[in-house]
């Protein structure tokens, strides 16, 4: 399954899926469950098998990043978490400064448990504040009140931990102009290292989609647009460097294992609906609690889906990743890597600059400004369609030429 290997020198990111929630948010489409408890435990040992079964395709290649998500992973337990990570530290290579990342939920962490897992290697933790509004939070059933969000950073940073993020939305049921000033403004006040703000999407399925269809309302498209404008421009002053769309961070605090999707790096993923990019394919395993127990400890089907990606599809990767972060695209690196003619990318970010959505940044890098990231799903399907073109008329020729060589 897993092909050939990275190239030397390159190294590899760790993720594990924690599917357990005390319960489910209206807004939420990720993979998680409430009320499954009782299958924590066989869970465990799935996780435990898998890290270990899967760890011969990592030999000889560092591991830097490593990152518990969800669900809920402090809603797993800190004995849980730690031996998995004490699992992950045995099998693979890690590096001693590795970035151990764990998302959290204010109501499910206290000092006794944070400290364990500092203690064990935890060095950076994302908490899911969302808002300093009570009233927005009970609209979405978030399980946590504002003051439990206020004690869950003060008992991070007092068990130690010096990278410290909170999630943020913009775009909530009830939310204002105003109470979203005071949410960025109270998230400020705690000094977190790192913060990810990110505009509400409704996910079909969800609760939420459910109520806005019988007629609920939501800040609309406009007001979301003001909202991040704003808020690249505060965090800016504040000394929160935008690096992606919806993240910022102090200097040297941004996300390591985020980067790495974002720059298209190596990573592994592990548990129901996890996906991986390594030794050249890009797999997934299925999306289902009882099956992934079953496919890991039983050998039931257990692999989702696998491809193999081409080279001109990590051409059209690497614009849409890329142009997602502030470090953007660059013409040589496109052309060296991926052998791919530049030029008509280049004259379309020309046009959105005259309209104020890109920048040629230090370096003659390319990137989207803050209104670019506003509509860059759309600007990139426009630079993806002059990448086809552009591939499409310099394989004809060639072509061509073939046919005219056989016909000689």
């Amino acid at each position: 399954m897993f092909g050939k290997k990275k190239g030397p020198g390159e190294k590899l990111g760790i993720y594990i899926h924690i599917p357990f929630c005390r319960s489910k948010c209206d807004y939420c489409d990720f993979y998680s469950l409430a009320g499954r408890e009782a299958r924590m435990d066989d869970y465990q040992r799935a996780l435990l098998a898998h890290l270990k079964e899967t760890a011969f395709a990592a030999k000889g290649i560092w591991v830097d990043t490593i990152y518990f998500g969800g669900g809920t992973p402090s809603y797993y337990g800190a004995k849980r978490l730690n031996e998995l990570l004490s699992a992950v530290k045995k099998h693979y290579m890690v590096e001693k400064n590795a970035e151990i990342t764990l998302e959290a939920n204010p109501d499910s962490v206290d000092f006794k448990s944070l400290k364990s897992l500092r203690k064990a290697g935890f060095n950076r933790i994302s908490i899911g504040m969302q808002s300093a509004c009570q009233a927005e939070l009970e609209a979405v059933h978030r399980p946590h009140t504002v003051e439990q969000g206020d004690e869950a950073v003060a008992a991070a940073r007092k068990a130690g931990f010096t990278n410290l993020s909170l999630d943020l939305i913009y775009g909530l049921p009830i939310q204002t102009v105003p109470s979203w000033w005071d949410t960025v403004e109270h998230a400020l006040s705690l000094q977190p290292d790192h913060l990810s703000c990110y505009g509400l999407k409704l996910e079909e399925g969800t609760p939420l989609a459910a109520r806005v269809a019988k007629g609920e309302r939501l800040p609309s498209d406009d007001t979301q647009a003001s909202l991040y404008l704003w808020t690249v421009n505060r965090l800016a002053q504040a000394g929160y460097g935008q690096y992606e769309i919806s993240n910022f961070a102090k200097s040297g605090c941004a996300s390591r294992h985020n980067l790495r999707y974002w720059t298209a790096k190596p990573y592994i993923g592990f548990g129901p609906g996890a996906h991986s990019d390594f030794g050249g394919r890009r797999y997934s395993w299925i999306r289902d609690l009882e099956g992934y127990i079953k496919g890991v400890l039983e050998g039931a089907p257990l692999l989702d889906s696998e491809d193999l990606i081409p080279r001109e599809e990590r051409g059209s990767e690497y614009l849409m990743l890329r142009l997602r972060t502030a470090m953007g695209i660059e013409e040589w690196e496109y052309r060296g890597t991926y052998f791919m003619d530049f030029a008509p990318i280049e004259a379309r970010l020309r046009e959105f600059e005259g309209q104020g959505w890109a920048e040629k940044g230090p370096g003659g890098r390319w990137r989207f400004t803050p209104k670019g990231f506003l509509v860059s799903n759309q600007l990139i399907g426009d630079l993806l369609e002059r990448q086809e073109k552009a591939r499409l008329s310099d394989l004809l020729p060639r072509a061509q030429a073939r046919y005219q060589g056989k016909k000689a």
